[in-house]
Parts: C-alpha cells; structure tokens; sequence
C-alpha cells in the first residue's frame, strides 16, 4: 500500500471517529395499560435525544399487528419521532402485508423494518403458500409499493436457522441487493464479535451500514432467555458481575450501564457512530448512556 493510500485511510478513519453520534431506539407494543404507560413515559424521556427513528417491533406470529400500528400512529401524530414500523412475513398473505405498507406509505412512513419474523413460541417457521417466504422476498416486495428505506436484520453470531456462517452473510447481502438501506443486528455482548462480523462484511462487498445493536441489561435472567432464543453468546466475565444481584436493583443498573458504555466506546474507537438501542420500554438506562455519548436534549 502506497503511502499516500495509508494517509487516505488514516484520514478517513479519523473523520469516522470525531463524526455525530446518531443514535435510535426500539420498542415494543405494549399489552395492558401499566405497560403502555411506561411506554409512553419512555418516549417522551426518549424523544429530546432527537433519535435518527424509533422502530415499533412486530409480535411473533404477527400477533401485536393492530397494536404496533396503534403505537405508530400515535407516534406520528403527537410527537416530533420519525416512527419505523416493523413488517413481517409471518401469518399473512402477500396482499395483506403489501396493503399494510401502502396505508404507511399514505400515512408519510417511508422508513420500514423488514423481517422474516418469528413464528409463535415451540413452532417452526413454515411459509405460507400466498404469502412472502422469507425477508428477501418481503425487501422486494416492498420496494415495488413505494422506495421506502428498509432496514433488516444481521446477525453477527450467525441466524440459529442459518446453516453456516457464510449462507447467513450470503443471505445479508441478498437482502441489501435487493433494496434495504441498513442492517440492523442482533444484540450481542463481545464487542470484537461484531467487528470481526463488520469486517468480513465490508469483505462480502456489502456497503450499507451494519448498525450494532445495543441491549441495555435490565433484568439478567431475562436477557439470557432472550440471548438463548437468538443465538447471542453470553460472555463468562459478564455473567459474573451480575452474579448475586438478584435482589439488588441498583447496583445492577450501575452494572448494566457501566458495561454498555464499554460497549459503545470501544466501538467508537473503530469508527462506529451509529446505535440501535433495544430499549424494552425502559428509558433509564438508555438516556444514561446516550448523555455518556455527548447526546442531550
């Protein structure tokens, strides 16, 4: 490599590092009124951070289908939010999802989440014969509605169903070629996991954005259901510093948000300035790391 070419990526690398922090954060529909209270009090927390979006996720089974768009809705008309649907393939034919994306596009959506979703708890996924098999069909599919920008999903420790390592990176690039703007990943809990995934990425000739995905640590024994159904490694060190804290809220949090700063500052180290925060409805812990990041309102 020529000098000038090592100064070019040098410079480059710089730039990445002193860029803005864009940030923004998921949530989930809530099922009873306590839990949509504590949605709505996590917005309005949330919503001075000024996020790029908040994305609304999609049940599995498709079964909070008329509660996300609830929440959607409501967060279109009542706040200043660019508000992200989650789509999925699960439960419902072509014409019923295609129908769905047209009234958002009606509605000034033009920012959507396309999955392949999760069938319902102890089953498998299995196609419907009308309807769109996986997430790549579900990109194409949407982009003939309207250009929307899609985000999917990427899994820096490879998809449970995927085969190998090199089908899921395949399939990535499949979805991006086929129209999404962004890749979004699983959670995870070793930052050099997902670099290594980023790099061999950039390797694949894949050139949208991998955003990491930050799982703030509310509650341990949850987070590792949650990381069991996913694929998503736990690492030993992180489980011990959470060991005997069961009863000990505080300090778990101090915990949870001291090993995502970790997170999202050795990322940044790499030239990473862009996170997707899984926020659970919680505000707390997010809000404490976003102002960690230097975004206030």
């Amino acid at each position: 490599m020529s000098e000038q070419a090592i100064k070019d990526r040098i410079i480059d690398h710089l730039g990445k590092i002193t860029a803005p922090v864009q940030v923004s954060f998921e949530f989930f529909p809530p099922n009873d009124e306590k839990m949509e209270a504590t949605l709505w009090e996590s917005i309005q927390r949330l919503a001075p951070l000024k996020p790029r979006f908040v994305s609304v996720t999609y049940g599995a089974d498709g079964s909070t289908r008329e509660r996300t768009h609830n929440v959607v809705t409501r967060i279109l008309k009542e706040t200043a939010l660019t508000p992200v649907p989650h789509l999925t393939c699960v439960n419902a034919s072509r014409d019923e999802v295609l129908d769905i994306a047209a009234n958002y596009w009606q509605q000034g959506i033009r920012h959507l989440v396309a999955l392949r979703g999760d069938p319902a708890p102890g089953t498998r996924f299995t196609p419907r014969a009308d309807g769109f098999a996986y997430a790549v069909d579900l990109v194409a599919g949407l982009k003939k509605v309207g250009d929307f920008e899609l985000s999917v999903a990427a899994y820096p420790e490879m998809h449970p169903e995927a085969p190998n390592e090199q089908f899921d990176l395949d399939y990535l690039k499949a979805k991006i070629d086929a129209g999404a703007t962004r890749a979004i990943t699983q959670f995870f809990f070793d930052t050099d996991t997902y670099l290594r995934f980023r790099d061999r990425c950039v390797a694949a000739g894949i050139t949208a954005s991998i955003v990491p995905g930050i799982l703030p640590i509310t509650r341990f024994p949850q987070m590792q259901r949650f990381a069991q159904r996913c694929g998503a490694s736990v690492p030993s060190s992180l489980a011990a510093r959470f060991a005997g804290l069961d009863d000990d809220a505080s300090t778990r949090q101090m915990i949870s948000f001291a090993f995502a700063i970790e997170q999202v500052q050795k990322l940044q180290q790499h030239g990473i300035n862009e996170f997707h925060f899984y926020t659970l409805n919680r505000s707390e812990l997010t809000y404490a790391i976003c102002h960690a990041l230097g975004i206030r309102p």
